[in-house]
């Protein structure tokens, strides 16, 4: 009788269904959260993927804009090869065009971070580097930010240049548009224009006179090219010491150059002088 009864017992667990269907009701709800918190987070990244593609097309001001949805270098590379590292970004230097900076002209980089635009003596000319190295490195970082690059050039005889070149905004259809604003806003502008830039392939740099670089095949230098292998087009005034720093800090809110209180770059590890590095 036991052994029927044991076995009676056996049969009944193993067929019943209760042991097969029941799930713990704690089981259940852990796996219905995962599945919501998987999709809220799916729709998330979609959110910020669109909203990030949206907000990095233009740069936008009062009368100009920049176009950020073609080739620009990276604020960390323009450091990196201001002290002579290499860039990650293919392109963002060249053997060509120096851009490591001295000790002055660190000083001088960093301060027009903070200002909004760049005070060099004269034109900048360095011997040992046979270019000027400080201009080539701030017409790359403001390439990098979308600004216009605003240079105040002092003189010893008390009359400065002021050059604002918005070359970087990579908008050159708009260019004329921009300078005759300029021109409207503040008396006694000049314009200078180089040309266009006829491309080869090497990092050589060639301007073609008398040509619109908004037409054809030469915008998309623009889109493609490395600053460097594009023309400046420049606003300039001759102006006394204190009127044309009074007009550059204008121009710099204007364009929204100024990057506020900003710490003084630092020298990245291992970093070596050297006459060979450029």
């Amino acid at each position: 009788m036991r052994r029927i009864l044991l076995l009676t017992m056996l049969s009944l667990s193993r067929g019943f269904p209760f042991g097969r269907m029941c799930h713990h009701p704690r089981a259940l709800f852990s796996r219905s959260t995962s599945t919501v918190t998987s999709s809220l987070l799916q729709a998330q990244k979609e959110s910020t993927s669109s909203t990030t593609t949206t907000t990095t097309t233009t740069r936008v001001g009062e009368f100009w804009e920049a176009r950020m949805d073609c080739w620009r270098p990276t604020v960390n590379d323009v450091e990196r090869i201001s002290w002579g590292k290499p860039a990650k970004k293919k392109g963002t230097g060249s053997r060509g065009v120096p851009h490591r900076l001295n000790e002055d002209e660190r000083f001088l980089f960093d301060q027009a971070r903070r200002k909004g635009f760049l005070e060099i003596a004269g034109s900048g000319w360095r011997s040992q580097r046979r270019e000027a190295p400080l201009l080539n490195s701030y017409r790359s970082l403001c390439d990098a930010r979308g600004q216009a690059s605003i240079v105040l050039h002092k003189s010893t005889s008390g009359i400065d240049e002021l050059v604002v070149d918005i070359s970087p905004l990579r908008t050159p259809e708009k260019f004329s548009h921009i300078a005759e604003v300029c021109q409207q806003m503040f008396e006694g502008a000049e314009v200078v224009y180089q040309g266009s830039y006829t491309a080869d392939d090497n990092d050589d740099e060639g301007y073609e006179e008398d040509s619109s670089l908004a037409s054809g095949d030469m915008l998309t230098s623009w889109e493609t090219r490395p600053i460097y292998q594009l023309p400046p087009h420049c606003i300039m005034w001759e102006l006394e010491r204190s009127e044309a720093k009074s007009l550059c800090k204008e121009m710099a809110d204007l364009f929204l150059t100024k990057e506020g209180k900003k710490a003084p770059s630092k020298k990245p590890i291992g970093v070596k002088p050297g006459k060979s590095r450029r």
